[in-house]
């Protein structure tokens, strides 16, 4: 017999449901006496979009808290191993002289003893190497379609930071069967209406099939439906239109042309005229798409330009579309009802937020469960915390774009123009005329990105940060010196000594992680 205020419904499957489910069992007790009782209730009647999708490095923690094996993974999922993202033609146009290219690694920039290196090289002490060649062996190696890791390191760890790509169904297939096994109780059944009390709380769910389902906390995973927090409670959706232009895709998986391919470590990230083109590497296909602006190009001229950019290869394979508009809920916890994953709020697919958003949301739960009935305490804290998660990311976001230096097109003059760049970015990029990005403006309770990614992106699309007024201070020239030329020295070493993405992916297939240094 479950106790009164320990009953959570989770509406609503997928990625966002099953990681909820499966991870408030693993850390409420779903599965021990005084726990939480979770139920997850799914329809057969609504499908996971099946493209490629990308995570964060958070994923790795996530999934290992859930009880995923990362071998398992890799074998059930054509999960690959990313180390980042990398950006095409997002600063210049293509054809324009100079780099076209940077990284946004997962390497941390501050784990290394020494100096710091960002000033000496804002300097110039490393001649005129990129910010992302030279602060981290992780760009060199991924260039390479080097692995992270060896076979012989366990679970989730590995030298080089990283997250995964992976196919999103057959994940959430893998997702519930160990949510199931962490004691969630899973119910195929369709929601045909959400009731309310008196109270204006949600006091049931009603089912085609089992008639009312009843919870204490009800969590709302049914995406942009978001048939709980919005339709039945009414909470708004904030659009970030005026922001971030996107609110299309169209998206295509196409094979390897041969099963020895290389896999990229990395999401590729092209810019286009209207949008920009995303390239993952799964084990047995890549998952390719352009999301693009409607208000500057329509879905038919954002499939013309994906299958030129995909060649002869996507000529007659078929394209999936699909629509979003990004925003999020400011309010995202009312009454007995959390949203997470889409309900809650999404952007874009740039730099995978999607996921580690749920993630986040379950942490944050789960670190907030009113075990002593007390809801609007922990509703109150929780909201405050998403919204500023929300904030923060739109800056990130939307740092990619305003720097642009691109005028080729309507998209592009809109995107860099002041009007569309929110109050708070203005102020972080005031910050960094004259100084560059530190802890000094993360919070790391509410930032999924640290200085390192504000730092790689920052630079990678040429900002200039002028420390000639101070140059004097830095005494540590010949320090940073030998620092970047041993930097230079351990993206040869990675090169030589990991095994390529593909290698260890087909080690993990056939082994788990652990298993011995030279086994790929």
């Amino acid at each position: 017999m479950v106790s009164e205020g320990r009953r959570i419904l989770v509406v609503g499957g997928g990625t966002a449901g099953w990681i909820t489910a499966g991870y408030l069992a693993r850390m409420l007790g779903a599965d021990r006496p005084g726990g939480i009782a979770i139920t997850l209730v799914e329809s057969h009647d609504i499908g996971i979009l099946g493209v490629g999708e990308g995570t964060f490095p958070t994923i790795r923690r996530t999934l290992a808290r859930i009880g995923i094996d990362e071998a398992e993974l890799v074998r059930r999922c054509g999960a690959t191993f990313k180390q980042g993202a990398k950006f095409v033609h997002w600063r210049h146009a293509p054809g324009t002289p100079g780099r076209d290219h940077y990284l946004h690694a997962f390497q941390e920039t501050d784990d290394r003893d020494g100096p710091e290196l960002l000033p000496y090289w804002l300097l110039g002490l490393a001649g005129d190497a990129n910010w992302d060649e030279v602060n981290t062996p992780q760009k060199r190696a991924a260039d390479a379609h080097r692995a992270p890791k060896l076979p012989s390191h366990p679970d989730f760890v590995g030298p080089l930071n990283y997250a995964f790509h992976f196919d999103a169904v057959s994940l959430a297939v893998l997702l519930r069967e160990q949510g199931i096994a962490n004691g969630v109780t899973h119910l195929v059944d369709t929601v045909q209406e959400v009731l309310l009390g008196e109270d204006g709380a949600i006091a049931g769910v009603r089912c085609a099939e089992r008639g009312v389902l009843t919870a204490d906390l009800y969590i709302d995973c049914t995406g942009f439906r978001a048939e709980l927090i919005g339709k039945a409670l009414g909470q708004p959706w904030k659009s970030c239109r005026d922001v971030l232009f996107c609110d299309g895709a169209v998206a295509i998986q196409v094979p390897y042309a041969r099963p020895d391919d290389p896999i990229a470590s990395y999401t590729i990230s092209t810019a286009q005229q209207a949008g920009w083109i995303w390239d993952i590497g799964l084990e047995a296909r890549r998952g390719i798409g352009h999301v693009y602006s409607s208000a500057h190009g329509d879905a038919d001229e954002a499939e013309r330009v994906l299958r030129d950019h995909i060649g002869p290869a996507g000529a007659k394979l078929e394209a999936r579309r699909f629509r979003f508009d990004a925003g999020y809920r400011e309010v995202n916890w009312v009454k007995n009802c959390v949203a997470v994953g889409l309900s809650s709020g999404f952007f874009e697919p740039l730099e995978a937020t999607g996921i580690v958003f749920s993630e986040i949301a379950a942490g944050v739960i789960a670190n907030l469960f009113p075990w002593a009935g007390d809801f609007e305490t922990s509703a109150r804290q929780f909201n405050d915390n998403m919204r500023r998660r929300y904030e923060r990311t739109l800056d990130f976001i939307k740092l990619h774009y305003c720097l642009s230096e691109r005028r080729d097109s309507q998209f592009w003059c809109d995107n860099v123009d002041p009007a569309s760049v929110p109050d708070s970015l203005k102020e972080l990029l005031d910050r960094w005329r004259f100084r560059p990005p530190n802890e000094m403006d993360i919070d790391r309770n509410v930032d999924i990105f640290t200085e390192s990614s504000w730092q790689y992106v920052l630079y990678g699309m040429g900002w200039k940060t002028d420390l000639s007024a101070k140059a004097g201070v830095f005494r540590f020239e010949e320090e940073a010196k030998a620092a970047f030329a041993t930097i230079r020295q351990q993206g040869e070493f990675a090169i030589r000594q990991l095994p390529s993405n593909r290698e260890l992916v087909r080690f993990a297939q056939r082994s788990g992680f652990g298993q011995g240094a030279n086994a790929a």
